[in-house]
């Protein structure tokens, strides 16, 4: 008893004293620990500590705080918003197709892209003292969304401008001088701008640009001066080859120290008026049938004075910097929002249409078969437009989460695709066949475009989520780092043994937590007050997954060490773990926002359950793949002691979700809201997803009317012959009144219109015959 206590005694001595703690256990830890960190470059330095932490430090917690979350205001929009989206967007929208931009025009018409300039949908994010419009992010989403849902030449037209570029870059850190002349000049249209960043042989590694400045004296307007001899080859340059200012990174070099005693100053974004000798722009790219403007530009050896870098001479250098902290709101934004509306027309459209047409004497949208995939398209949009409203309201909010930018922007693209496939598949023939009529065609071919830009998603999700989130979320992670990385040898020892003591703790006890919570099934867990009871048992296992995940991560770390950031597989399922729990917060969030709509709940269970059981499925992909089989077993012990808590979405509760989209109501709205539908009955004839709507009333009414007829038909009161004799004879015997017979014959002919697929003379010429006008009309 007495050598136990005198062990207990000095482990507690060696723990509980902090400089002998140091002695004897963090310093040798704290030495091993700095031999086996990495080294960090600059540019990764300066994208690690870009943005800031939101919610998804939260979720890394392992114990996320759900008041704040549901604490966090609600983004609405402005009056002026508002009505900007009901009158200027709605105006554009009319004035677009899909069909029009890629098949006659090869870009938007131009009274549209006069309409653009005129209206300032090219300086949303520009304030009203430059002549902007000074819209919130999540007006700026809104307006984008729709769009998108229309055209995408129109939608990505406007978005590149009000993105990551030229006006963004200027706002942050332009001088007053670069402010006063080119926002006025961006917000009115009157210059279109474009930021050139992607090399050939630099994609995702941006920050391996090729493209050089050299510091040197040249002559600039009659005078000799100190500028930059840049040379630069870009590709993938959206509105690059009409754009009269291009927003240019490149790496500047100071051989001759005319600046100072650095050699290599570093990455550098200056702005270059197009029409300047030597810059080569007018060639395009034509990626998928999309025909927004894009394409290559270059210099070689083009002389441009120091006052051309955004924020002036004193910002040489800083490139980098200025685009790791500007990157996160534009991609929280654009891609989010561009995604969410084409799914919003996939889903409005695609089950109106599987009501309409009819196979086997029923609606296709009733079989088994059609139902699953709507059901997915209809959960999987509800998820999406939650986490592009919160995420937009966290921009408003005055974040810039880098790791949420990247989650928003994997998963909502990933399960765009997914939806568009699904529209496809339930369309058959007529989603395959291109034309006026086709509303999804166009969508098929550009997804890959979403998928690539702005961080390729294979990149963000095996490389950016976790990999940037485990340092950036977690709370003791960074502070090792940096302590480690302290000059001062005795302060960062102080600094890395206080975070390290929290650390170890914080590991222990999330292990302990995710372990008992799994025991009891999470029942005893917190639920935030005032929730929707059917909701309880989300927090709660939410909580469970939490506290799992934060150990997860921790004791992955401990065991693979460096190693972790190159085994992508594991890495990108615990990004999943991670985009998944933020997915489903937004979607409790946006329940209890709407006012816990009991319409909704179906599409809210089916999007939450979905997300719980990939959740659950990354959780097992991880473990399953543990280089070490005995902590592998020991960690699934801890995070499924009882086994796996969920299942897939049952088929009755697909059903549930798949009627709400094959039938006008409040749900189906809300579902789709903020996307364009032609609301005169002349125009929405003659539109491809007008029509659906005339023809899915027109349907739903005549159902009855169909009934009542196919019951005469079996009694022998009325005779065969085709739909019209068949009519004639109800009418003639009074089974159906003359205004039923109409009903049926107006829905009978907005069908026909409906399911109509498109075709064209033998060279697929542009046709000009009288008998062919409705359908260019329909263009």
């Amino acid at each position: 008893m007495t050598w136990l206590l005198a062990l207990i005694t000095a482990i507690a001595a060696v723990l509980l004293l902090p400089p002998l703690r140091r002695t004897l256990l963090t310093g040798p830890i704290f030495a091993a620990y700095k031999k086996l960190l990495p080294t960090m470059s600059q540019t990764e330095k300066e994208a690690l500590e870009a943005g800031t932490v939101w919610w998804e430090g939260e979720l890394f917690s392992g114990r996320p705080d759900w008041k704040k979350l549901l604490d966090y205001p609600q983004p609405k929009l402005s009056a002026a918003e508002q009505s900007f989206l009901d009158k200027e967007c709605e105006s554009l929208c009319a004035m677009v197709s899909d069909w029009d931009t890629t098949q006659i025009h090869n870009d938007l018409a131009p009274d549209a892209w006069a309409y653009i300039k005129e209206n300032g949908f090219l300086g949303m994010i520009i304030p009203k003292r430059y002549g902007g419009l000074e819209f919130s992010a999540y007006a700026h989403s809104a307006v984008v969304q729709k769009l998108s849902t229309r055209c995408s030449a129109a939608a990505v037209s406007v978005m590149v401008p009000n993105s990551l570029g030229p006006a963004e870059l200027l706002l942050h850190y332009g001088t007053e001088e670069q402010k006063n002349h080119y926002l006025p000049r961006l917000a009115k249209g009157q210059d279109i701008p474009a930021f050139a960043l992607t090399n050939p042989h630099a994609g995702s590694d941006a920050a391996s640009i090729p493209d050089t400045g050299i510091v040197c004296k040249g002559i600039w307007q009659g005078r000799e001066v100190i500028g930059m001899r840049v040379t630069w080859d870009k590709r993938y340059i959206t509105l690059g080859p009409i754009c009269t200012i291009l927003g240019l990174a490149f790496r500047l070099q100071d051989p001759d120290h005319l600046l100072g005693d650095i050699n290599d100053i570093g990455i550098t974004c200056a702005l270059v008026p197009t029409n300047h000798p030597g810059v080569n722009i007018g060639r395009r790219h034509f990626p998928l049938n999309a025909v927004f403007q894009n394409g290559p530009n270059s210099g070689t050896d083009v002389f441009m004075p120091l006052d051309w870098i955004i924020g002036g001479p004193d910002m040489a250098g800083q490139g980098w910097r200025m685009l790791m902290e500007c990157l996160a709101a534009g991609r929280s934004i654009s891609l989010p929002s561009s995604n969410t509306g084409m799914s919003k027309l996939a889903v409005r459209a695609t089950g109106g249409y599987a009501r309409v047409r009819s196979q086997f004497k029923t609606a296709i949208g009733k079989f088994e078969g059609i139902e699953e995939p709507l059901a997915r398209m209809g959960g999987y949009t509800y998820m999406m437009d939650a986490a592009r409203t919160m995420t937009a309201g966290a921009i408003d909010l005055g974040e810039k989460p880098s790791v949420v930018s990247a989650i928003v922007k994997y998963h909502v693209t990933e399960r765009t695709r997914q939806v568009v496939n699904d529209a496809m598949d339930i369309l058959g023939g007529k989603g395959i066949c291109l034309g006026p009529n086709n509303f999804m065609g166009r969508a098929y071919q550009q997804i890959p475009v979403a998928i690539t830009v702005e961080g390729a998603n294979i990149l963000t999700r095996s490389l950016i989520i976790f990999g940037q989130g485990a340092i950036r979320c977690h709370p003791f992670v960074l502070k090792e780092m940096e302590a480690a990385r302290d000059e001062d040898a005795a302060k960062g020892l102080r600094n890395f043994d206080a975070a390290l003591v929290k650390h170890i703790w914080f590991a222990w006890s999330r292990g302990f937590r995710a372990w008992s919570m799994g025991l009891t099934g999470s029942h005893f867990g917190p639920v935030p007050d005032d929730v929707a009871p059917e909701t309880h048992r989300y927090y709660q296992q939410l909580t469970r997954f939490s506290a799992a995940f934060a150990f997860l991560s921790d004791v992955s770390m401990v065991v693979m060490g460096g190693d972790l950031k190159r085994k992508e597989k594991l890495s990108a399922r615990l990004g999943d773990i991670l985009s998944l729990m933020y997915l489903c917060s937004a979607t409790l969030k946006r329940f209890e926002a709407e006012g816990r709509q009991a319409e909704d709940a179906p599409l809210m269970h089916w999007a939450i359950w979905d997300a719980m059981f990939k959740m659950q499925n990354a959780f097992e992909g991880v473990i399953s793949n543990y280089p070490n089989r005995f902590i592998a077993a020991v960690l699934h012990w801890y995070i499924f002691p009882l086994g796996r808590p969920y299942e897939v979405a049952s088929d009755q509760l697909g059903h549930e979700v798949a009627s709400k989209l094959i039938a006008p109501s409040a749900t189906r709205d809300r579902l789709t809201a903020g996307m364009y539908v032609p609301r005169d009955p002349v125009a929405a004839e003659n539109d491809a997803v007008g029509v659906i709507e005339l023809a899915l009333e027109a349907t739903i009414a005549a159902e009855p009317i169909d009934a009542k007829l196919r019951a005469a038909e079996k009694a022998g009161k009325v005779g065969a012959g085709d739909t019209a004799t068949k009519l004639s004879h109800a009418l003639e015997a009074g089974i159906l009144s003359a205004e039923e017979v109409a009903l049926v014959k107006r829905r009978n002919h907005l069908r026909d219109k409906a399911i109509a697929v498109d075709d064209f003379p033998q060279d697929f010429s542009v046709e000009t015959t009288e008998a062919k006008k409705p359908l260019r009309a329909a263009a």
